[in-house]
């Protein structure tokens, strides 16, 4: 994980991968439309790999995205419409910088013409290149973007892996209500995903009897959160709920411990479903808390063997939320470009009316949004990060009271 100034380094530099790819003179000779068709197949992206949204863009989403082109390169290629053709990644980074991001995905769309595009990491970056994308027509599965307002700028290229802010604060809700949750607080960052939210948890709490006890925002990657914290265990709420991304989960979680904050339920997300929260913490130290995930080992015989391949491939674990997402991205993306080809109208058209088969279950599209998973809620518990709620698809039973922290 690299937290480096982008504003103190140079520009991004932009790296090619292609992984196994021959050129004989046979095809150099070629007329240039056959070696367009028999050609590598080009995808371009920007991923964050230094700067503050390193630790999710490195965990959930790059690793998946070099995983992919390995495998099917290994496999030969790409199975574009019945013919194999390897698959050149083109890519840069984007030094978590929206600017940045979006000047990327111009060039790669608008002057370098790649095949397909993948998805930036974020809801800020999607919300910035999901237009861009739309004007190009170019199919964009995002699988780490939360937010409404991208659901209702009905950009039909655009498609939410992620369930959203109100499915999965529904979830959420849902649970605190059924086990007898009185009272709650509530941090949230200040950015779209914090935002989005707190206001769909507020909605979900309207009518439930949940009395929202203290609820405060605050500026991503702030250094210390102990006094909101101080102030909210003063009230002794029975929940506690941050929406929060991964640098802020690991400090709250370290300044709760600090200061003895432990209510019988303690939610934060995102980064809550990430090895290296539980590795920062240790697997005693996180148990019982709550965060957003969807998916585990457990899941499936195609989320057990991809989580193998992952940890063969990538020699670390995947997340337990978003990282599925993404592999579930490219499982949709894959099996579109097999059916139709490399017609970015048919992909997207394949894309919105098919109900697709992937490692989380069965995903379909309304509009932008994924209405085929239902919102989640998981818990760690003895080193897993189990789905708890709802119950129709937890892998483990709710631990309802937070144990002491160690």
């Amino acid at each position: 994980m690299s937290h480096d100034d982008p504003h103190n380094r140079p520009g991004p530099k932009r790296r090619h991968v292609t992984l196994g790819l021959a050129a004989g003179a046979a095809a150099l000779a070629a007329p240039s439309v056959l070696r367009a068709q028999t050609g590598p197949v080009r995808v371009g992206y920007t991923m964050a790999r230094t700067g503050p949204w390193t630790p999710g863009a490195q965990t959930s989403q790059e690793p998946n995205y070099l995983m992919w082109a390995a495998q099917q390169n290994a496999a030969g290629g790409l199975n574009v419409k019945g013919t194999k053709r390897m698959i050149e990644l083109v890519s840069s980074d984007d030094r978590s910088d929206i600017e940045t991001c979006v000047r990327s995905y111009e060039k790669l769309m608008g002057s370098d013409k790649v095949d397909l595009v993948l998805a930036p990491w974020g809801s800020g970056a999607n919300f910035a290149v999901a237009p861009l994308a739309n004007r190009y027509g170019y199919p964009f599965l995002a699988p780490t973007a939360l937010s409404r307002r991208l659901v209702e700028m009905k950009l039909p290229y655009f498609f939410l892996m992620l369930q959203q802010p109100k499915a999965m604060c529904d979830a959420l809700v849902a649970l605190l209500a059924a086990n007898g949750v009185k009272s709650v607080a509530v941090i949230y960052t200040d950015e779209l995903f914090g935002l989005e939210n707190y206001a769909a948890f507020k909605v979900a709490l309207q009518g439930t009897g949940i009395n929202m006890v203290e609820d405060k925002s605050f500026s991503t990657n702030t250094k210390d959160l102990s006094p909101v914290l101080r102030s909210i265990k003063d009230k002794n709420p029975d929940a506690f709920v941050g929406f929060t991304y991964p640098g802020d989960t690991v400090l709250a979680s370290r300044q709760s411990k600090e200061i003895g904050f432990n209510p019988k339920f303690f939610y934060l997300s995102v980064g809550t479903a990430f090895p290296f929260y539980r590795a920062t913490l240790t697997p005693a130290g996180v148990e019982g808390v709550m965060g957003m995930g969807s998916w585990n080992p457990k899941t499936s015989a195609g989320a057990k063997a991809y989580f193998d391949a992952h940890v063969a491939s990538q020699k670390k674990e995947p997340d337990r939320w978003a990282s599925g997402a993404c592999w579930a991205s490219m499982e949709i993306l894959t099996s579109a470009v097999g059916k139709v080809g490399l017609d970015r109208k048919a992909i997207r058209d394949y894309i919105a009316n098919t109900e697709h088969n992937t490692i989380l279950g069965k995903i379909k599209f309304n509009g932008s949004e994924n209405v085929g998973t239902p919102g989640t809620v998981s818990q760690w518990q003895n080193g897993e990060f189990e789905v708890v709620w709802p119950k129709a698809v937890a892998t483990a039973a709710l631990n309802p009271n937070k144990p002491a922290w160690k």
